[in-house]
Protein backbone atom coordinates (compact mmCIF):
# COMPACT_ATOMS: atom_id res chain seq x y z
CA UNK A 1 0.00 0.00 0.00
CA UNK A 2 1.63 3.67 -0.83
CA UNK A 3 1.78 6.01 1.40
CA UNK A 4 -1.06 8.09 -0.79
CA UNK A 5 -3.64 5.22 -0.25
CA UNK A 6 -3.05 4.78 3.47
CA UNK A 7 -3.75 8.68 3.99
CA UNK A 8 -6.82 7.85 2.51
CA UNK A 9 -7.14 4.52 4.31
CA UNK A 10 -6.77 6.61 7.72
CA UNK A 11 -8.52 9.79 6.37
CA UNK A 12 -11.95 7.66 5.61
CA UNK A 13 -11.57 5.74 9.20
CA UNK A 14 -11.74 9.39 10.40
CA UNK A 15 -14.73 10.34 8.50
CA UNK A 16 -16.17 7.00 9.89
CA UNK A 17 -15.70 7.93 13.31
CA UNK A 18 -17.14 11.26 12.68
CA UNK A 19 -20.28 9.71 11.33
CA UNK A 20 -20.83 7.22 14.33
CA UNK A 21 -20.05 9.99 17.08
CA UNK A 22 -23.48 11.86 15.47
CA UNK A 23 -25.17 8.60 16.05
CA UNK A 24 -24.15 8.22 19.45
CA UNK A 25 -27.46 8.50 21.95
CA UNK A 26 -27.58 11.62 23.85
CA UNK A 27 -26.12 10.79 27.65
CA UNK A 28 -23.83 11.96 29.37
CA UNK A 29 -21.75 8.87 29.20
CA UNK A 30 -21.73 8.44 25.47
CA UNK A 31 -21.08 12.08 25.16
CA UNK A 32 -17.91 11.66 26.81
CA UNK A 33 -17.00 8.66 25.47
CA UNK A 34 -17.37 10.40 22.19
CA UNK A 35 -15.15 13.28 22.58
CA UNK A 36 -12.38 10.82 23.73
CA UNK A 37 -13.06 8.73 20.03
CA UNK A 38 -13.78 11.47 18.42
CA UNK A 39 -10.19 13.26 19.14
CA UNK A 40 -8.42 9.99 18.70
CA UNK A 41 -9.98 8.50 16.08
CA UNK A 42 -9.69 11.63 13.75
CA UNK A 43 -5.86 11.77 15.09
CA UNK A 44 -4.75 8.31 13.23
CA UNK A 45 -4.93 10.26 9.60
CA UNK A 46 -3.50 13.27 11.10
CA UNK A 47 -0.40 12.06 12.96
CA UNK A 48 0.41 9.31 9.92
CA UNK A 49 0.66 12.37 7.62
CA UNK A 50 3.30 13.76 9.96
CA UNK A 51 5.09 10.60 10.02
CA UNK A 52 5.26 11.33 6.34
CA UNK A 53 7.23 14.25 6.62
CA UNK A 54 8.91 12.94 9.01
CA UNK A 55 13.07 14.92 9.19
CA UNK A 56 14.73 11.95 9.97
CA UNK A 57 14.37 8.11 10.28
CA UNK A 58 14.17 7.77 13.84
CA UNK A 59 11.48 11.25 13.80
CA UNK A 60 9.60 8.45 11.45
CA UNK A 61 9.66 5.83 13.92
CA UNK A 62 8.50 8.12 16.78
CA UNK A 63 5.56 9.76 14.18
CA UNK A 64 4.06 6.07 13.40
CA UNK A 65 4.34 5.39 17.74
CA UNK A 66 1.92 8.00 17.91
CA UNK A 67 -0.81 6.79 15.10
CA UNK A 68 -0.34 4.05 16.72
CA UNK A 69 -1.31 4.82 20.33
CA UNK A 70 -4.38 6.88 18.65
CA UNK A 71 -5.46 3.60 16.92
CA UNK A 72 -5.62 1.30 19.83
CA UNK A 73 -7.38 4.32 22.12
CA UNK A 74 -9.86 4.19 19.22
CA UNK A 75 -10.46 0.76 20.06
CA UNK A 76 -10.32 1.26 23.63
CA UNK A 77 -13.41 3.80 23.52
CA UNK A 78 -15.10 1.30 20.69
CA UNK A 79 -14.79 -1.09 23.25
CA UNK A 80 -16.07 0.93 26.50
CA UNK A 81 -19.24 2.50 23.90
CA UNK A 82 -20.26 -1.81 23.25
CA UNK A 83 -19.73 -2.78 27.38
CA UNK A 84 -21.57 0.50 28.22
CA UNK A 85 -24.35 -0.63 26.31
CA UNK A 86 -24.19 2.67 24.23
CA UNK A 87 -23.87 0.92 21.20
CA UNK A 88 -24.59 -2.45 19.87
CA UNK A 89 -21.20 -4.90 18.65
CA UNK A 90 -22.73 -5.13 15.31
CA UNK A 91 -22.89 -1.41 14.71
CA UNK A 92 -19.26 -0.86 15.47
CA UNK A 93 -17.62 -4.33 14.63
CA UNK A 94 -16.53 -3.48 10.84
CA UNK A 95 -15.26 -0.25 12.33
CA UNK A 96 -12.84 -1.84 14.65
CA UNK A 97 -11.81 -4.30 11.81
CA UNK A 98 -10.67 -1.45 10.89
CA UNK A 99 -9.00 -0.19 12.98
CA UNK A 100 -7.41 -3.19 14.07
CA UNK A 101 -5.68 -3.54 10.37
CA UNK A 102 -4.81 0.16 10.70
CA UNK A 103 -2.95 -1.12 14.06
CA UNK A 104 -1.45 -4.00 12.52
CA UNK A 105 -0.35 -2.31 9.96
CA UNK A 106 1.53 0.48 12.04
CA UNK A 107 2.85 -1.88 14.03
CA UNK A 108 4.64 -3.77 11.82
CA UNK A 109 5.83 -0.89 9.84
CA UNK A 110 7.61 0.20 13.33
CA UNK A 111 9.36 -2.91 13.46
CA UNK A 112 10.55 -3.28 11.02
CA UNK A 113 11.97 0.71 10.88
CA UNK A 114 13.28 -0.15 13.90
CA UNK A 115 15.41 -3.40 12.65
CA UNK A 116 16.74 -0.93 10.60
CA UNK A 117 16.05 -1.92 6.91
CA UNK A 118 14.89 1.23 5.79
CA UNK A 119 14.29 -0.68 2.65
CA UNK A 120 11.73 -2.52 3.87
CA UNK A 121 9.75 0.95 5.21
CA UNK A 122 8.53 1.19 1.35
CA UNK A 123 6.52 -2.08 1.73
CA UNK A 124 6.77 -4.41 4.75
CA UNK A 125 4.18 -7.18 5.41
CA UNK A 126 1.29 -6.16 7.65
CA UNK A 127 0.39 -7.59 10.88
CA UNK A 128 -2.58 -9.03 10.11
CA UNK A 129 -3.07 -12.30 8.32
CA UNK A 130 -4.99 -11.70 4.74
CA UNK A 131 -4.47 -7.85 5.28
CA UNK A 132 -3.11 -5.59 2.48
CA UNK A 133 0.65 -5.24 2.64
CA UNK A 134 1.34 -2.28 5.19
CA UNK A 135 2.55 1.41 4.48
CA UNK A 136 5.37 2.60 2.16
CA UNK A 137 7.05 5.81 3.42
CA UNK A 138 9.42 6.42 0.86
CA UNK A 139 10.21 10.24 1.13
CA UNK A 140 11.31 12.56 4.03
CA UNK A 141 11.16 16.06 3.99
CA UNK A 142 13.20 17.97 2.33
CA UNK A 143 16.20 19.71 4.79
CA UNK A 144 17.35 23.27 4.54
CA UNK A 145 20.46 23.72 2.82
CA UNK A 146 23.35 23.66 4.52
CA UNK A 147 23.95 27.48 3.82
CA UNK A 148 21.07 28.38 5.68
CA UNK A 149 22.04 25.95 8.39
CA UNK A 150 25.46 27.40 8.92
CA UNK A 151 24.15 31.45 8.35
CA UNK A 152 20.39 31.54 9.15
CA UNK A 153 20.29 35.20 7.69
CA UNK A 154 21.25 34.37 4.21
CA UNK A 155 17.85 32.36 4.40
CA UNK A 156 15.92 35.16 4.83
CA UNK A 157 14.51 36.89 1.31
Amino acid sequence: MSPEEFRKRTKTFALRIIKLIEQLPKTAAASVIGRQLLRCGTSVGANYRAACRARSHADFIAKLGIVEEECDESLYWMELLIESGAMKPKRLSLLMNEAREILGMVVQSINTARRGNKSAIRNPQSAMPGAQSAIRNSQFAISAPQSAIRNPQSAMP
